[in-house]
Formats: structure tokens, sequence, C-alpha cells
């Protein structure tokens, strides 16, 4: 009942502002990568993207429910792999992976968490109230594509994103993102993962928008959380490098990423991730292609 209630509050409450938008990519060519930070964004040679709108912000919590209410969807958090041989068995149950934060008693990372899901992404006793405009996360692979597809839309590419991220493509190394002095994205103030100040004003996800776009209209296309892309991962961008079928590459870093630890809060960054999976620090957002 009360979850049935919390759904209704989302559903009813007004809907406005840049997470209903979409932005007009023109197509054109790009390198991906760079070849003076990490080895996985080692560059490949030039490829093309065609036009297409982007969703300006990542998919929230409100924007999810609509479609859960719609059609029923359950993600495979919700589902687990009771059974299923190729999933350690600690990891059958429903449930995803949790970033446990800093706190009194509490040794910071990461760990399997039964009960979390979309709705409780911090786990059994955490919710998304009042939180409906932060990005919707615990979504695996196959839920993020599962909601494009019901907008008619999908999911980008490796190159589409990063083509669409623009601003910042020279920036190498462990060179935080700062505009006017202050931090323009939300990532991790300190030392990770014992330490945030928090001085972008948020201990964890941020609501959508809530640092300025970037030159194409984009928000938060770096920091607050990784993004999902259609790309199988691969561990650079040679095209003849072996591709891995059980994963995907995800763009953009997180709430989580810290100078000292992971600086991949840039566009050139990318990052593997198992596509069964969801954890409280991956998003994602979608595109709509348009006809050449």
């Amino acid at each position: 009942m009360r979850r049935a209630l919390c759904l209704a509050v989302l559903l009813l409450a007004s809907c406005s502002g840049p997470q209903e938008k979409e932005v007009l990519i023109k197509g054109g060519t790009l390198t991906l990568g760079n070849d003076r930070s990490y080895p996985e964004e080692r560059r490949g040679p030039p490829v093309s993207v065609g036009s297409f709108y982007m969703d300006a912000t990542e998919v929230t919590n409100r924007q999810f429910a609509e479609f859960v209410a719609a059609t029923g969807y359950r993600t495979v958090a919700e589902k687990g792999f009771l059974g299923d041989p190729r999933v350690p068995a600690a990891q059958q149950m429903p449930g995803s992976a949790v970033f446990v934060m800093p706190g009194p008693g509490q040794t910071p990372g990461w760990t399997f968490m039964a009960g979390a899901n979309w709705r409780q992404p911090e786990g059994p006793g955490s919710s998304i109230e009042g939180r409906e405009d932060e990005p919707v996360v615990q979504i695996a692979y196959a839920d993020a594509l599962a909601y494009a597809r019901w907008k008619g839309r999908d999911l980008p590419t490796e190159a589409e994103w990063e083509w669409a991220a623009g601003q910042g493509r020279d920036m190498p190394g462990r060179a935080r993102p700062v505009r006017n002095g202050k931090p323009s994205s939300n990532t991790w103030d300190g030392q990770f993962p014992t330490h945030n100040v928090a001085a972008d004003g948020f201990m964890m996800r941020a609501p959508v928008a809530s640092f300025p776009a970037n030159s194409n209209g984009l928000y938060d296309m770096t920091g607050n959380v990784w993004e999902w892309t259609k790309s199988v991962w691969t561990p650079n961008h040679d095209p003849a490098a072996k591709s891995d079928a059980g994963a995907r590459a995800v763009k953009g870093g997180s709430f989580l990423c810290a100078v000292n630890f992971c600086a991949r809060y840039r566009p050139q960054s990318r990052q593997r991730m198992e596509d069964d999976l969801g954890t409280n620090h991956i998003g994602f957002r979608t595109i709509r292609r348009v006809a050449s």
C-alpha cells in the first residue's frame, strides 16, 4: 500500500523543466578518447555519427515511475537470478550493488545488497520520495533499453554520447571540472573513499540540471551518475580489440569520481560495466536519431 501511494505521488506531481526537453545534436566526425590519461581511453581511428536528438538530462525517478506505471515493468534488480548457475549464489536474490558511504562505524565500499532496486537505491529503508528529480539508478542495461524503446527512442552509442558531450574534449589527466572557480559537476570532493566535504553541495546524487549545461545544452554529461551506452565494451578504441559481450561502456563519471582515485569526470572517460548489474551510481539518457 505504501509503495502504491509513493508511486501515485510521483505521477501526480507536476513535471516540467529541462528533464522534459531534448536537444538536437548535429552529426560529425570525432576521434574517441585521448592518449594522455587512462589506457582504456587510448584513441583509435576517426568515426562519424549522424544527427540525433538527445535527452537534455539523465532519465529521472519520476520519468521511470511513469514507465513502470504504464507497463508494469520489473527491473533486473527486482527479479533477481534465483537458480541461475552463471551468477554467484550470493548475488542471485533480488538486489543490486550499493556503495556504502563513509559513516560512524562503517567501512566505505561496494557491496551487493539484497532488496536494493530503483525504488530503494541504497537498499531496504531507503526511498526515492522527495528525490523524484534525481537520476534513476539501480538500472541494468536491459532496463534502460526497455525504457528507451517504450519512448520510441534508443540508447546512444559510445561515439554518439562522446560527440554530444562536446566541451572539455582536450582536458586530460586529473583536472576536476571547475567553472568560475566553482565545481561545475557533481563529483567527490576530498579523499575517496573516506572523506567527502561536498564542496559541490551534494554527498550523493543531485537532482538533474543542478549544474550548468554544456555547450550543446546538455546537463550532467560529466559527474552525477555514469550513463549506459549501447556499445559493447572493448579495452580501448582499437577496432581490432576484442569485445566483451557481457559488458557495456558507461560514460561520464559519477558523484564517486575523485582526483585521488577515479578521475573519470571527462567526456573522453569510459568504464566497463557488467550489463546485468545495476548500481547506485549508473543511470542513462536516451536519443532519437534523425533519418539521413
